[in-house]
């Protein structure tokens, strides 16, 4: 267990590390584009108001999802289906985080905002540079996508170049709950060389997702 919790978080600082990037990134883009307009990105197809493709299970997916145990993050309310043999590892206020016994891992924070942070701004500076790492061949897919009445941005990272290193899922949006203007960011992830396998189980554990929101 305390392997599997060295892991994942050494997945998570990974991942932390690349979102204070794109956040950084996100603030600029907010300032430096509140009096010009925006590029539109050529792939895939889209426009600066591009709504969200509603998150939906195939079939397989779904059984996964209705045979998992609901677990919810308690300070947060917010709940997914996960499979059996997912336990936890580690949850605290505005982190949690739980893993299957062959070291696939789900990986939630909150990121509390002031009120005033421009989250439409940042989520739109996210979907774009999300379309940079796609061109660039880093990501295999990205989209807008709505979970549970919630609009964020969704990429699935390309094989890494060592297939051992971490392959991640992941979607990032805003809510607003208890008062508070929070940044979700949401991933399921494993080494690259097992993603594949594990596919069906992360989307299921992803979709499955509720939010509350007010």
């Amino acid at each position: 267990m305390k392997s599997l919790l060295a892991l994942g978080l050494i997945f998570f600082a990974m991942t932390f590390c690349n979102l204070s990037e794109r956040l950084k990134q996100a603030a600029g883009s907010a300032t430096s584009n509140s009096n010009t307009s925006t590029a539109k990105p050529k792939t895939p197809a889209s426009s600066d108001d591009a709504t969200a493709e509603k998150a939906e299970m195939t079939p397989a997916q779904q059984a996964i999802a209705d045979g998992g145990k609901e677990t919810t993050w308690d300070t947060q309310g917010i709940s997914w289906k996960l499979p059996a043999g997912w336990n936890k590892m580690a949850v605290q206020k505005e982190s949690f985080n739980y893993g299957s016994p062959d070291k696939g891992f789900l990986i939630a924070s909150i990121s509390v905002m002031p009120d005033s942070f421009p989250s439409d701004e940042s989520l739109k500076a996210t979907y774009e540079s999300a379309l940079e790492q796609l061109k660039q061949g880093k990501y295999e897919t990205v989209r807008y996508a709505d979970i549970d009445g919630v609009k964020g941005v969704e990429w699935t990272e390309a094989m890494p170049e060592d297939k051992d290193g971490p392959r991640r899922h992941q979607w990032i949006a805003f809510r607003h709950y208890l008062g508070q203007n929070q940044q979700l960011n949401v991933m399921v992830s494993t080494k690259g060389s097992a993603f594949d396998k594990k596919r069906d189980d992360f989307t299921a554990v992803l979709y499955s997702m509720k939010i509350p929101k007010g």
